[in-house]
């Protein structure tokens, strides 16, 4: 619907000013001295220092420019000598579409403006709904106002009663003195989130990443935030209430072997605190960055692997994952406690221009951490795995799988051994290796699907032509290297019930 809000009197046409100017960092503000504690699961503690004169006695106190996505549950308010009564929060702003809501039963005057000539007529109606669009009573007639590209302008007389230019929150105070003094509000709003993005350039040659670390400012809480000393803090403090908030997750293609290093960084509780180096004003629907890591030549590695379940007999080859290993020690990684967020990789052609080769995410990384990130599929290096053989194994003798008695009036009255024939199999996997490039590669191959539970970890490794590392019941990994332009043949002989 195309209408304009009109106010009558220039003091509402300044008000309505306001209220389009509130959202830019550059607009007048009533916060005083700011700071901002922002979490990971959109939450943030706002805490704002401001001068004001308090009368004697009991008197309302505004505070316009809090978050209008305030907690007012959550709400401290501390006055040296002044004690809080009651508070109120006011968070239906002047917008064009509220005033008319607002105007329901109200009579109001629509100015239509003629597109041929320009000749302006004026109508007093009486607004009578705005579900769906605005319904009015001219006269003895009902009209809507239609989308139809012929401009109208509401007049408003009024302002209508709890319409704000700003977000305001008043408090109601019992004070014991009179005069000027800080009065200072906390509160927790939701609308302020924070995320860690980081950008790796990887020197394949020199084996080592330059890594930037940026933090993400996001601002949706309708309110910016002037010149804030600003606080982040890796982590989610529990809200009592359920969350449904995504969090960064490791999947297949993130591998982290979790640190022991304390990190440098100051600790709250069992979270560290990121804080910025300086104030900065956190503008409403703005998304700011701000640098917290900037580390050069970190040893780092390329990595092959891929991941092989159990009796995996594939019709044609498989490109590899193709991943970046580093550590985040203090010693020979990047040093610090690293949030979660997105890793992005970086590598230079010929010519020198950093080109980009894949991203994967992290979760929050205790330092000392050792870190495999995929960034890929392998062009040039696949692997095959096959089921070259498998034959049925008779067990030599029958095995007792259970025994019971029962028992009455302390005689043992029937002895009951239940049997049943095992039978064992003999698996032959064959892991075929291509390698397209012009040298030779190592490529990390798990067999993953081993332990089907505690009836099957009697399973046993006959043969196998590269000696495999057990990693835990289920996997077993064996790096192969595979020949510059070349394939390789890698057989393992597994028995086991399944």
């Amino acid at each position: 619907m195309r209408y304009s809000t009109i106010l009558a009197a220039p003091a509402f046409g300044a008000l309505a000013t306001a209220a389009l100017a509130q959202d830019t960092p550059d607009a007048p503000s009533a916060q005083g001295d700011l700071a901002v504690t922002i979490y990971n699961n959109d939450q943030a503690l706002v805490q704002d220092v401001r001068q004001l004169e308090i009368a004697r006695g009991r008197s309302r106190i505004e505070f316009p420019d809090v978050s209008a996505r305030i907690r007012p549950e959550t709400l401290s308010f501390a006055a040296d000598g002044a004690g809080i009564i009651e508070q109120n929060f006011d968070f239906d702003l002047l917008t064009p579409g509220k005033m008319m809501e607002k105007a329901i039963g109200q009579t109001i005057t629509l100015i239509r403006t003629n597109p041929a000539t320009g000749a302006e007529t004026r109508e007093r109606a009486k607004v009578l709904s705005t579900a769906g669009g605005v319904v009015v009573q001219i006269g003895d007639r009902i009209e809507v106002l239609r989308d139809d590209g012929l401009p109208v302008r509401a007049v408003f007389d009024r302002v209508p009663p709890n319409l704000r230019a700003r977000p305001t929150l008043s408090v109601t105070v019992d004070s014991n003195r009179s005069g000027r003094r800080p009065a200072s509000i906390r509160y927790l709003t939701g609308g302020l989130g924070w995320s860690a993005d980081y950008v790796a350039l990887y020197d394949e040659g020199k084996g080592t990443i330059d890594m930037q670390g940026w933090v993400t400012l996001t601002n949706q809480t309708g309110t910016t935030f002037h010149n804030a000393d600003t606080v982040l803090v890796a982590g989610s403090p529990g809200s009592g209430q359920p969350s449904y908030q995504r969090r960064p997750v490791r999947t297949a293609t993130t591998r982290m072997s979790p640190g022991t290093e304390t990190a440098d960084r100051e600790q709250l509780g069992d979270f560290y605190l990121y804080p910025l180096p300086a104030r900065t004003t956190i503008a409403n629907a703005q998304t700011k960055q701000v640098s917290f890591l900037d580390v050069q030549g970190v040893a780092a590695r390329k990595v092959y692997a891929r991941t092989i379940g159990w009796l995996s007999n594939e019709d044609s080859a498989v490109n590899v994952d193709s991943a970046i290993a580093f550590s985040s020690s203090r010693d020979q990684g990047l040093g610090d406690a690293l949030p979660a967020g997105t890793v992005r990789f970086y590598q230079r052609d010929r010519q020198g221009t950093p080109q980009f080769i894949g991203e994967n995410t992290i979760g929050h990384t205790p330092m000392g951490s050792d870190l495999t990130l995929k960034t890929g599929d392998a062009f040039d290096v696949l692997v095959q795995a096959e089921v070259e053989k498998r034959e049925k194994i008779p067990a030599a003798e029958w095995e007792k799988s259970s025994r019971y008695r029962v028992i009455k009036d302390g005689q043992i009255v029937t002895e009951v051994e239940s049997q049943r024939a095992v039978d064992y199999w003999r698996t032959t996997m064959r892991y075929t290796f291509t390698n397209a490039k012009s040298v030779p590669v190592d490529v990390d191959l798990t067999q993953a699907g081993l332990d089907r539970g505690w009836w099957s970890r009697d399973y046993r490794v006959v043969s196998e032509d590269v000696a495999g590392e057990q990693v835990n019941a289920d996997r077993r990994t064996y790096h192969v290297t595979v020949p510059a332009n070349g394939k390789r043949v890698v057989r393992v002989t597994y028995e086991a019930r399944y």
